[in-house]
């Protein structure tokens, strides 16, 4: 790897192409980066592998190596959304969702033996579908004690004690990398405007003032859990990142102090257009956290891969950007 004492610099977003709800990970002294590519043309073929794979060596270039999932049975859908991978006992664990739109999605794990792949769907939905017919944003965490946790997003259509109808945040154990144990725990609904997707929206045979929270990403620190999420409809400049907080990994979780507006990443007008879907992830000196999110281009054509300093303060989880002019890593 690169002399992590030498000053770079780099400018968002730091790869030109398509790369929504990134995931990037360290291994081997290899950073890795992998997201929702952009959805083929109508009537073009399925590609040969699902999700594009970006490597750095230095944290600041950052190249196509290719793609990861070999897509399973074309019965569960077409369209892929937000991979992330976990590394345990020697084999990397990839999680996504897959189905048609917003008519329904499961979750899934894919298994592979390389950071690259290819990776091989397990062949298991880890929700029920018929429970949960739309479940999406698979975020797999390990606490301390080496339990590893899967955070996700799934509609909610109850209203009870100031709660909004839409998708929000949930998590479950992980019995094994492949299965959950039926523990579900809710970590935290909407109950705030800036977070609506759309007034008014037909689902579920019926219409609902309907509220988003997804991509969630969880990291410990001090000794709390802080999981930051995204907020909003993600087509727009009113989507962004906040957190939630609480004590033990399963929650109670607060988003206390949020309900204004996205208080860790949010639009820049005329700069940086509804950055959002993010993950963390340590920078070359081993201590400085990142926040790694897609944002809009101006012209509205491309979701593509940003990154920028985390910053932990009394407050909170606080960010440096959006940022759009040379940073020093």
């Amino acid at each position: 790897m690169a002399d992590a004492t030498a000053p770079r610099t780099y400018t968002n977003p730091v790869y030109p192409g398509y790369f929504a709800d990134p995931f990037v990970w360290q291994h081997d002294g290899v950073y890795y980066a992998v997201g929702t590519a952009a959805a083929p043309p109508p009537g073009q073929d399925r590609p040969e592998r699902i999700f594009p794979v970006l490597r750095s060596d230095d944290f600041v270039r950052w190249d196509f190596v290719g793609n990861a999932l070999l897509p399973p049975d074309p019965a569960v859908g077409a369209d892929f959304w937000a991979p992330e991978v976990a590394y345990h006992d020697g084999r990397f664990y990839l999680y996504y969702s897959v189905g048609t739109g917003d008519k329904g999605h499961q979750l899934r794990v894919a298994v592979s033996d390389e950071p690259t792949g290819p990776y091989r769907d397990a062949g298991v939905s880890l929700i029920d579908p018929s429970v949960h017919p739309f479940a999406i944003d698979a975020h797999p965490f390990r606490d301390d004690d080496g339990q590893w946790y899967l955070f996700y997003a799934r509609d909610f259509l109850d209203t009870e004690n100031g709660v909004r109808a839409g998708t929000a945040l949930a998590a479950d154990r992980l019995v094994n990398m492949t299965q959950l144990a039926g523990e579900e725990r809710v970590i935290l609904r909407a109950r705030n405007e800036w977070q609506r997707f759309l007034a008014d929206r037909p689902m579920y045979d019926g219409v609902y003032d309907w509220h988003t929270l997804e991509g969630p990403f969880v990291r410990k620190h001090e000794g709390r859990y802080y999981c930051l999420y995204s907020g909003g409809r993600w087509e727009t400049e009113g989507y962004g990142v906040d957190y939630a907080v609480a004590d033990h990994v399963l929650g109670p979780y607060s988003d206390q102090g949020g309900e204004a507006a996205a208080r860790v990443l949010r639009t820049v007008p005329g700069r940086v257009l509804g950055p959002g879907h993010n993950s963390i992830v340590r920078g070359p000196d081993g201590t400085t956290d990142y926040i790694v999110y897609h944002a809009w281009d101006l012209e509205h054509t491309r979701r593509r891969l940003c990154l920028d300093r985390l910053l932990w303060t009394s407050d909170g989880p606080k960010c440096d950007g959006p940022t759009w002019t040379p940073q020093t890593v």
